[in-house]
């Protein structure tokens, strides 16, 4: 059944606030839970951070306080929300069990976007980051096993693999090349203005994630691991980001927002399979209902738009359901040597010798061995003999395929093995 949630009955704003005991909710069992629920909360989670962010960001920049309090209504609401789907998260579960939680949802959401996107710019910007956000996993789950000695493919329930993707070490890029082109608002699918908002807030709140937890970590090559990958999802953020429609008003944008929120919601409510949070998914659909209500209404109040013009078809296309991508990974990986460059994407080989690419990485990498992702890698392989990994076959880059060396020139120098 197709779902226009502009034809639901809303709720009054005021009327959806939680008290402290509805606030708190009871955590998952942490060695029990399915990984996609834990990979949901994880979305919704920066889903939230992005609405709050975002509200702020448009309160600051408003110099009407009529529509300043309505944010701040609707912006308590989101705090709410935000606050009590953090919270499922159990206490006994560590920084990093929740980091492969983070890659995994990384890996299998952007694959899941990518697959069903139709317009090329986003659909490279996504196929690119996600060769990245995959090494990220295979990095943090070699540090997992070293450190803890828990296997990170029992984490993600063996439905994603564990392997190198484009090394981490290839990744650092002149922050210049990180910028693409937008999408045209009036003219994109439905699906690709949801899939930019969606995989924004995803990577930033991994972004905001990694850079808040790198000092709390207990290990200084965990720590310095952190930060090196956080100013990688710096970059991802960057570019993803720079995907939304930048002509659109600050009410249009609000609306975008209340309206993927529905989506999501909507999605994560047909698709979960644990009683007590998909009630959760259910009662926080009900409030976004009421923030899409209320945005569309602000709309019209203040810039004279009905919100047909800016969703001019509203059903919910087809509902996100994560899962397991791995054929489609692994097809991908077939463009782990390239790199990004300016508005486009290319292959390292094809670079002139004065790149931006190489000055950059000349400038932040003196030697290899000082690089964390590196260093844990080549840790782990002394002490065990090869990495640790979960392959359901042989890596589809032949270059990739050996397991006691973490090789660091693929995709970062032009004198590398031809792509087989």
């Amino acid at each position: 059944m197709s779902i226009n949630p502009f034809e639901l009955q809303p709720k009054n704003v005021e009327d959806t606030f939680l008290d402290f005991k509805e606030l708190y909710p009871k955590s998952y069992d942490k060695d029990a839970t399915d990984p996609y629920t834990k990979t949901r909360i994880i979305l919704m989670n920066g889903t939230e951070f992005e609405a709050v962010w975002f509200s702020h960001q448009f309160s600051r920049h408003c110099n009407n306080n009529d529509i300043r309090r309505e944010l701040a209504l609707m912006r308590r609401v989101e705090q709410q929300q935000q606050k009590r789907i953090s919270n499922l998260k159990p206490i006994n579960e560590t920084i990093l069990e929740t980091t492969i939680g983070y890659e995994q949802l990384a890996v299998d959401l952007t694959s899941i976007l990518a697959k069903d996107e139709n317009d090329p710019v986003v659909k490279k910007a996504l196929d690119f980051a996600l060769l990245e956000d995959f090494d990220h996993l295979y990095r943090y789950a070699n540090l997992l096993e070293m450190e803890h000695h828990i296997y990170a493919d029992k984490l993600v329930g063996k439905y994603t693999e564990i392997m190198p993707g484009r090394p981490t070490i290839a990744e650092a890029r002149y922050p210049f090349d990180d910028i693409k082109y937008f999408i045209d608002n009036k003219t994109a699918d439905l699906s690709t203005k949801l899939h930019v908002n969606i995989i924004t807030a995803a990577e930033q709140q991994t972004m905001n994630y990694y850079m808040n937890v790198s000092c709390f970590y207990t290990s200084d090559i965990g720590r310095r691991l952190y930060q090196e990958i956080g100013l990688i999802e710096e970059q991802h953020v960057s570019q993803y980001g720079g995907l939304i429609d930048t002509n659109c008003t600050w009410l249009e944008n609000l609306l975008m927002h209340e309206y993927t929120e529905c989506y999501l919601y909507y999605s994560c409510f047909e698709t979960e399979c644990d009683p007590y949070i998909k009630k959760i998914w259910e009662q926080q659909f009900e409030q976004e209902v009421a923030h899409l209500h209320k945005a569309a209404e602000l709309l019209k109040k203040y810039e004279g738009k009905e919100w047909q013009q800016v969703i001019p078809n509203a059903e919910f296309p087809k509902l996100l359901s994560l899962g397991s991508n791995i054929d489609y990974v692994r097809e991908i990986l077939k463009s782990v040597r390239l790199t990004g460059k300016l508005e486009d994407y290319t292959p390292v080989s094809s670079l002139p010798d004065d790149d931006n690419y190489f000055k950059y990485q000349n400038s932040v990498i003196k030697s290899p061995e000082d690089v964390p992702s590196h260093d844990i890698i080549e840790r782990y392989i002394v002490k065990n003999g090869q990495d640790y990994r979960f392959e359901v076959e042989p890596h589809i880059i032949e270059a990739l395929q050996d397991r006691k060396v973490d090789n660091t020139t693929i995709a970062r120098t032009k004198k590398e093995d031809i792509l087989t």
